[in-house]
């Protein structure tokens, strides 16, 4: 049994895209997989089926229902912000502590597989003193970085991974997943990046169906 924390360099990188294949994946192996979205940002009930926290839920086979948005992802606020900003707008604040303390108990009664899925960059704000990263590191679980492949990413996803290092986290993998119209060959990057991490795996865009 195992739980897997996946974070990203930045946002816009498709990070939730890379959570919501791994779940495919595990699912057509038989295994029993479980996943939590614990804070989201620019969520639109409206547009629920569509967010983030829709994709993973389509992904796990799960009904759609408020039930099991609120299951997966208890943190939801409209603006498209870091998680601190956001909340503010709406006159909220994010208790960090209780994040931890969720996605412990997610750890700690999951079946089989638990994947988290981050937000934002490594280390994008939770409340005025603390980031995603206090939560990872809280956590102690093996993490996945996702990356992108457009102009800037290697020296965005080498800084990530020099943080992470720094705090004897345990990185499974990089996962580079292909910006669409980056004009950088997605081969090119992942060589780059291998050159001072391992294993650096390239996730080539998905054309149109």
């Amino acid at each position: 049994m195992t739980a897997i924390f996946i974070t990203a360099t930045g946002p816009d990188v498709g990070r939730t895209l890379v959570v919501a294949s791994l779940i495919r994946h595990f699912r057509q192996s038989g295994r029993a997989v479980e996943a939590i979205k614990p804070i989201v940002s620019g969520y639109d009930p409206a547009q629920a089926a569509a967010s983030e926290t829709g994709m993973l839920v389509s992904a796990l086979g799960l009904p759609f229902t408020p039930e099991s948005i609120e299951r997966i992802s208890p943190w939801r606020f409209r603006a498209a912000l870091s998680p601190d900003l956001a909340a503010r707008q709406e006159g909220r604040s994010i208790d960090v502590d209780a994040v931890v303390a969720y996605c412990q108990s997610a750890i700690d009664r999951r079946r089989d597989i638990l994947l988290i899925d981050g937000i934002g960059g490594i280390m994008v704000p939770l409340d005025e003193t603390r980031t995603i990263l206090d939560v990872m590191m809280a956590l102690h679980l093996p993490l996945i970085l996702v990356a992108g492949s457009s102009p800037g990413t290697i020296s965005h996803t080498l800084t990530a991974l020099d943080s992470l290092f720094r705090r004897d986290i345990n990185v499974l993998a990089t996962i580079v997943n292909e910006t669409p119209g980056s004009g950088i060959p997605l081969d090119e990057v992942v060589a780059s990046i291998s050159r001072f991490a391992a294993p650096v795996i390239g996730l080539p865009r998905q054309p149109p169906r």
